[in-house]
């Protein structure tokens, strides 16, 4: 029997294009659902009244207290349930508020059975730069030595004890946007002067001597897909929404192990770890991506790379 799937993202992005279309080419039932239309029901139908619920007896006030046994989630236009699987391909920026609803609205899907990919859990950690590297050292991986903290002052310490060559990043996002190297105390000062004035997280992340190039290790289940990101000349920068240039990598096997335990260490089914071949022979992990584009793998590679996460989804869901 065809798949119900439920994937969250811009119905104008081109992955989520990609994906209703090997969906739809595998004969999936496919709806398009979009984080801010989500709202989510216990124990209530859409008349209002009480469904699968437990009344109880009154209490003295005359109050009737009821137990919910269901939840469902509805968008604007439909109820939503019965789905067998979910991709995620966006979280969009919000308040608080809006973030912690967003992923509760992903463990009510969870929790009715609906395998959900990335999960929850994996989603809250990979967005934030700090806490992936956190799971990843947990575990044991090598990681770049990185501080993050809350002013200037620290921030500026921080600087001197990494070197005086660092990458500051933003503590959310992807692509390579927002990402300062700085060397040059003078210029570090203003830097961080003005981003601590903005309320920001200074993250700071010791600059690794490399090659000019990282290692895009796309884990779908147990498959591997990997390819080289050579960044432009003068550039620290190397995804390809950056410039950067894809060529087919295979992996060593100790790559792979990395790669392997980097997915796990999150949580994750289908995400993206960025590897760091340093000039001193170390391998680092710079981070991993529980939302991964995957523009360069597919080219490179000439893999259709939706029809390869679809097909896994599916499967996790029989």
């Amino acid at each position: 029997m065809p798949i119900r799937l439920g994937i969250v993202g811009s119905a104008t992005g081109p992955y989520v294009r990609e994906l209703v279309r090997a969906a739809e080419e595998m004969g999936a039932r496919v709806h398009q659902l979009a984080f801010p239309e989500l709202s989510a029901s216990i124990g209530l139908v859409d008349n209002g009244q009480l469904n699968n619920a437990r009344v109880l007896n009154a209490q003295p006030n005359g109050i009737q207290r009821a137990t919910a046994q269901a939840a469902f989630l509805r968008t604007e236009s439909e109820r939503i349930e019965g789905l067998d699987a979910v991709i995620v391909r966006t979280m969009p920026l919000g308040s608080l508020e809006q973030v912690i609803f967003r992923m509760d609205c992903l463990q009510v899907l969870q929790s009715q059975g609906t395998v959900v990919v990335n999960s929850p859990k994996c989603l809250e950690t990979s967005i934030d730069k700090w806490l992936t590297l956190h799971r990843l050292a947990e575990c044991g991986l090598p990681v770049p030595p990185t501080i993050a903290c809350q002013t200037r002052d620290a921030a500026l310490e921080a600087f001197e004890v990494l070197g005086r060559d660092v990458l500051v990043k933003p503590l959310f996002g992807g692509e390579g946007r927002g990402i300062i190297r700085l060397s040059d105390p003078d210029l570090a000062w203003r830097t961080l002067s003005t981003l601590s004035q903005l309320g920001h997280v200074l993250y700071l992340q010791q600059y690794i001597a490399n090659f000019g190039y990282d290692i895009r290790v796309l884990v779908i289940g147990d498959q591997l897909l990997s390819i080289r990101r050579e960044a432009q000349p003068g550039s620290y920068r190397s995804n390809i929404s950056m410039g950067g240039i894809a060529t087919p990598h295979e992996l060593s096997h100790f790559e792979r192990d990395l790669a392997i335990r980097a997915a796990s260490a999150v949580g994750g089914d289908v995400v993206g770890v960025d590897l760091m071949p340093a000039r001193d022979g170390q391998t680092f992990i710079l981070e991993v991506n529980a939302v991964p584009g995957w523009r360069g793998v597919a080219s490179s590679l000439s893999v259709d790379v939706a029809t390869q996460i679809v097909s896994y989804v599916a499967s996790k869901s029989r």
